[in-house]
């Protein structure tokens, strides 16, 4: 089983949509001029729905009459390309406008563009300015993303101290990834002491949060017994959790506790089905015990044609006993 607790912890909340809107089903007659607000607020109740086309018109009249939070998410559209096209330079002067209208989140979002390069020639500096805008604003999101900044070491020096503080305040303020990145912090021993009942805590307020990747960092400590007293009931909930979050190593970890029998009964069938899920999902090393699986008729119907072929989708992502694999049975 896969034993990293960062291993999906560097991972950055690339946009954040809607934050200060509550979902809310709206209904106005006909007769009255609709505000930007209402506007807005009709925008969201499409966006909820799925409807991102009528949710793009609604922010996109919003956003004319002036509302900095029908610009921000009329953006965030834009730069996913749902219900339009994607565009990153239209996302860019929509967050732009929104940012400099204070809406703090704008300014986050806009400095990942930035960040990664998208719609604009990559700017570590110009991210890190804004980042630093929409924390000093109290945009929990803009804090976490200028931790990441300074624990990665992009384009301003490593700073694990500084990160600490960062991901600090962005916890305290709510944002769940943020607790997991502290978390790994406290785990790996970066800026801090190493502290694996301190980052159980933090893991679990992640958890918590919904955020997936929390989940699985708090099931590694469980199915090691770090911090925590060695559990596999609780890793297995966990990693399942994981892996309903779209976390491929969390199949794959659940995987191996139903193949082992540990914490689940065990069921080669059900352990199958979620190295297929990890693989699937790009993961190697589910791909390559979906071969073993084929290979040996492990909760499936033998077929080593099919084993080869996992083995060589394994090889392709990497996985070298995937390669070995592959050659002995071709």
């Amino acid at each position: 089983r896969g034993m990293t607790t960062s291993c999906f912890s560097s991972i950055k909340m690339k946009f954040k949509s809607l934050l200060l809107i509550a979902f809310l089903s709206i209904t106005i007659p006909f007769a009255m001029a609709e505000s930007a607000e209402q506007l807005l607020l009709q925008g969201v109740h499409a966006d909820k729905q799925g409807n991102y086309i009528q949710a793009a018109n609604l922010y996109e009249k919003s956003c004319n009459m002036g509302n900095a939070i029908g610009c921000h998410n009329l953006g965030f559209l834009y730069a996913q390309g749902m219900g339009v096209k994607q565009n990153f330079t239209k996302a860019i002067q929509l967050y732009e406008n929104s940012c400099n209208d204070g809406y703090v989140i704008s300014c986050s979002n806009l400095g990942h563009l930035y960040e990664n390069g998208q719609g604009v020639k990559q700017d570590y500096s110009q991210a890190i300015k804004l980042f630093d805008k929409a924390c000093k604003g109290g945009a929990a999101i803009g804090c976490n993303n200028l931790g990441t900044v300074y624990r990665d070491g992009q384009g301003v020096k490593q700073n694990y101290a500084q990160a600490t503080k960062l991901f600090e305040q962005a916890c305290n303020a709510g944002f769940a990834e943020s607790c997991s990145n502290l978390g790994v912090m406290y785990d790996k021993t970066q800026g801090v002491k190493q502290n694996y009942i301190q980052a159980a805590k933090l893991y679990e307020k992640a958890c918590n949060g919904e955020y997936a990747t929390g989940c699985f960092n708090l099931a590694i400590l469980y199915d090691n017994g770090w911090g925590v007293k060695q559990d596999y009931v609780a890793a297995a909930k966990l990693y399942e959790k994981a892996c309903n979050g779209n976390i491929e190593q969390g199949c794959y970890n659940l995987g191996s506790l139903y193949n082992e029998g540990l914490g689940v009964k065990q069921n080669h069938t059900q352990a199958a089905k979620l190295y297929a899920q990890a693989c699937n999902g790009g993961y190697a090393s589910g791909c390559f015990n979906l071969g073993i699986s084929y290979e040996n008729g492990w909760g499936v119907k033998q077929n080593r044609f099919i084993a080869k072929e996992y083995y060589g989708k394994a090889c392709n992502l990497g996985d070298k006993n995937g390669c070995n694999k592959y050659k002995k049975l071709n």
